[in-house]
């Protein structure tokens, strides 16, 4: 029996690993940041990006949480 509007197992990891990218890119410019090879404006933009980003896969997850439905 699929559950959700899409099969929740493949939203899932999808959520999952474009959230884990998005905290590898981050910690990446956080320290490129650190030790003076990108500008404190590239870490801003990288950092709120990636959190955009993860909170929009986040809400994706539970939207398609939120109308799963037995598919008769």
């Amino acid at each position: 029996m699929k559950r959700g509007f899409l099969n929740p197992r493949v939203v899932t990891k999808l959520a999952f690993w474009i959230t884990s990218a998005c905290i590898v890119v981050a910690v990446v410019a956080s320290l490129l940041a650190i030790w003076n090879f990108a500008g404190t404006d590239v870490l801003w933009r990288t950092v709120a990006t990636c959190a955009v980003v993860g909170a929009g896969m986040v809400a994706f997850y539970v939207i398609n949480s939120i109308f799963d439905r037995p598919i008769e």
